[in-house]
């Protein structure tokens, strides 16, 4: 994590920790394009919903690390802003009990549906003292990965009730594991961002795109997850640390992307991975290392 990353963190965490809720909304950073301008409002206005003012700010020091950045058009702005405030509004389980609620706000008929999570998907959204050992019981049982059905209505009573008991988890979501988990993504991809301004420009917008394969909830996520984390760890990463020399990055995420079906084996997608990585030249060298 860089230095700015580190501190904008801290903060993030002092205002969750001594109560930074009472803080004016951010406002948009200085030097920021007149094309990215309603962007970053939208995300502000959505993280504020989402989780408070801490949260939107801290979005706000991480859209500015890359404002005036060599390599970075408006255009490559407004992307970096636009899925930034996608991931960092991430769909748990308290943010679909919102939007379930939300939708008799908006004049919607009441309705019911079923969503699939894994039990340490639902557990992880917890305040990490408290998911830590129900996790642990559930590794001992084999439970950790099992799969839940929970239904979320907003067409009676009780259904309202329950929602409102689920959303208002929201005020400890920020000690969740899943949130940690989330932060730390955040700031990889980042990194990953930054790492390629300097090494491979010309991959900068692929590596920015590859946050379009995290979404949702449930296995969708979760496959997602697993398969980022094999195109950086496998191509991107070893490009920028100097053992894999991939002249065009870029076309190599697209070839890697493509290969990505949902299986959770990875077969194919690892595969496409070892025989791009076989075909560079220096792979041979680059493995031992």
């Amino acid at each position: 994590m860089s230095n700015d990353g580190i501190l904008s963190s801290l903060r993030y965490l002092f205002a969750d920790v001594l109560g930074g809720e009472d803080d004016p909304p951010p406002v948009l950073p200085e030097g920021l394009p007149e094309a990215a301008k309603p962007i970053v409002n939208d995300g502000i206005q959505l993280l504020i919903e989402y989780q408070g003012t801490s949260y939107a700010h801290l979005y706000v020091d991480r859209v500015s690390r890359f404002i005036g950045r060599p390599g970075v058009d408006a255009a490559m702005l407004c992307d970096i802003a636009r899925l930034m405030a996608e991931r960092m509004s991430y769909e748990d389980p308290i943010r679909i009990a919102e939007l379930k609620l939300a939708e008799l706000d908006e004049g919607r008929p009441p309705s019911a549906e079923v969503k699939k999570f894994r039990l340490d998907e639902l557990i992880g959204a917890l305040p990490a003292a408290v998911a830590e050992p129900i996790l642990d019981g559930l590794d001992l049982v084999g439970w950790r990965h099992k799969r839940v059905s929970i239904r979320y209505s907003n067409a009676g009573w009780w259904g309202i009730r329950r929602l409102k008991l689920e959303a208002g988890l929201k005020r400890w979501r920020r000690f969740s594991i899943r949130y940690a988990e989330e932060k730390t993504w955040v700031e990889r991809w980042l990194h990953m961002i930054s790492r390629s301004l300097v090494k491979q420009p010309k991959a900068a917008s692929a590596v920015i795109d590859t946050a379009t394969m995290i979404k949702g909830y449930g296995d969708p996520y979760r496959q997602g997850l697993a398969d980022w984390h094999a195109i950086i760890d496998g191509l991107v990463k070893p490009t920028f640390d100097g053992v894999l020399p991939l002249p065009d990055l870029a076309a190599a995420i697209a070839e890697a992307r493509a290969a990505v079906t949902p299986d959770r084996r990875q077969i194919a997608l690892k595969r496409t991975i070892a025989q791009i990585r076989t075909r560079t030249p220096g792979a041979e060298a680059a493995a031992t290392r």
